[in-house]
């Protein structure tokens, strides 16, 4: 087994539990943000599926699919295609709404694809390489890898969370 599956079957898990939220609200509840301070489901599975992209597309030297596949024009938010959304305040995270929960679940499926072929072919002696030595300690490429899928599970239940306070189950 390549040092790598367990990574993968990680992300799955994480996309699976988005799923599973998401198949439980309807558009609404998913665009609700119940306090100010807790961002949506929807916003959620954008900022992952955006994260994972952009962090992955970094390491491969490509173009984010957000660019690339034209998600952003699918999106059509009203942010910039280089909104910093990590450090969204409540009220960015609020432009982040779909009509559409497809939407969301293709936009996440292809950026999980992305990421499960990169792990699936990245050399594994490369994942010791420093790609960013603006840290301390600095950013290894596994390390970069494993801080992207990290972020995808916390959110996942972060999600799981907010769909109780939005639902109530």
């Amino acid at each position: 087994m390549k040092i790598t599956q367990l990574s993968i079957e990680t992300l799955e898990r994480a996309q699976e539990r988005f799923l599973d939220t998401l198949q439980q609200m309807n558009v609404e509840e998913a665009n609700t943000m119940p306090k100010p301070l807790i961002k949506s489901v929807t916003w959620l599975i954008w900022h992952t599926a955006r994260e994972l992209d952009y962090q992955v597309s970094d390491l491969a030297n490509k173009e984010p699919l957000w660019l690339s596949a034209g998600w952003s024009a699918k999106f059509a938010l009203d942010l910039p295609d280089d909104t910093e959304d990590w450090r969204h305040t409540p009220e960015e995270a609020a432009k982040v709404v779909v009509s559409d929960k497809n939407l969301l679940i293709d936009y996440l499926a292809a950026s999980v694809q992305f990421v499960k072929e990169y792990l699936e072919n990245v050399e594994e002696a490369s994942l010791e390489e420093v790609i960013d030595r603006n840290w301390t300690p600095v950013v290894t490429r596994q390390v970069r890898l494993v801080s992207a899928i990290d972020d995808a599970v916390m959110h996942s239940g972060q999600a799981v969370y907010t769909r109780r306070l939005v639902i109530g189950k």
